[in-house]
């Protein structure tokens, strides 16, 4: 058989003009396991409300944060996918999960170069339904339907591998050099703490108390606030910092949901107001910088730290196109490619 790798992201609008905008939250947000009610609320919810009023709001973020070449997103998946096609031995495709290029289009290119055995490699370090799981449905939904030659593997969640924690820890620790920084947060995107329970295997360990995340359990494969409290830990532990100079929150929630705690806007109003004065953040759920680590981090998230008295806000950097994690990817997919297993 001849293999072949998806490397799929999340997505971006194909520009920033509102029309664009709409057309991609609205593949985006009614996707079931992005907004995961009943299709009559969803629709009542997207279509009758949010893409009404946030298309505007959000192209003119999007327009803040654009590049000459196009979405950052984007641009940055592109940079990364040819670097690592140099130097992996099997053809490597990119795809979006929400807008282009398709997850269909994706496999038709892996297709034509003869590839019928694919690793679909999902560029989040930890599972969420909302951005792992999502992309394996689809996937599988447009292997039955017009790939049925096709073979999957698919890479599990990343958030506690070593040369993972490595690549991010070197990352962190060469943003942060001559920093005298009095905290570090870990921010990663938010999600519905109903997700966290409906993907527990064992229907009855994720209370999200406090203590199930710490407590050894079969649910923590899949779930998405034990890998972040995780990666955070592992990559604490990697740099040595100290308990209380570090700590976790969440991002970019949306409704009224109860969502993972502590918030990321919240967390950073404290921390100026509380008197820290020199405040580094990173996005740990990313791998690529995009709206919400460009826009809702460094610009909003600093203009909220100065507000609340901070003095000095430094965001590191998503891994991107890292030489040291290029190397990484290459590695896992030729392992891959070369052992006839998954990573």
């Amino acid at each position: 058989m001849s293999k072949g790798v998806l490397l799929v992201n999340l997505g971006s609008p194909d520009s920033t003009d509102p029309e664009d905008v709409k057309k991609y939250l609205d593949e985006f947000l009614m996707d079931e396991r992005v907004i995961d009610v009943p299709y009559w609320a969803r629709t009542l919810l997207v279509r009758g409300i949010i893409l009404n009023t946030r298309p505007k709001k959000s192209a003119e973020a999007y327009k803040r944060i654009w590049w000459e070449e196009g979405s950052p997103l984007i641009v940055l998946s592109e940079r990364l996918q040819e670097k690592v096609d140099e130097l992996t031995s099997v053809p490597i495709a990119l795809a979006m999960r929400y807008g282009k290029p398709s997850i269909k289009a994706g496999l038709e290119e892996l297709h034509e170069k003869g590839v019928d055995e694919v690793l679909i490699f999902p560029l989040y370090p930890q599972f969420a339904m909302a951005t792992t799981e999502t992309i394996l449905v689809l996937a599988e939904e447009l292997r039955k339907k017009h790939f049925p030659q096709m073979q999957f593997t698919s890479v599990p969640a990343f958030y506690n591998h070593d040369d993972y924690i490595r690549v991010l820890s070197t990352s962190i620790s060469e943003s942060l050099k001559g920093v005298d920084f009095d905290h570090l947060l870990f921010s990663y995107h938010g999600v519905p703490k109903r997700h966290i329970r409906k993907s527990d295997i064992t229907n009855s360990h994720c209370k999200i108390d406090g203590s199930c995340c710490q407590t050894p359990s079969a649910a923590h494969q899949f779930c998405y606030r034990h890998q972040c409290y995780e990666t955070t830990k592992l990559v604490a532990e990697h740099l040595g910092l100290e308990k209380g100079k570090y700590s976790v929150s969440f991002q970019s929630r949306l409704g009224f949901d109860p969502w993972l705690q502590p918030y990321t806007d919240r967390t950073i109003e404290r921390k100026g107001l509380e008197g820290v004065k020199n405040l580094a953040i990173v996005c740990p759920a990313f791998v690529s910088d995009c709206l919400e680590t460009l826009e809702e981090i460094a610009m909003e998230g600093k203009e909220i730290f100065e507000e609340a008295g901070g003095e000095k806000f430094t965001t590191v950097p998503c891994l991107n196109d890292r030489e040291d994690w290029v190397k990484v990817l290459s590695r896992w997919i030729d392992e891959w490619a070369h052992q006839n297993a998954a990573v």
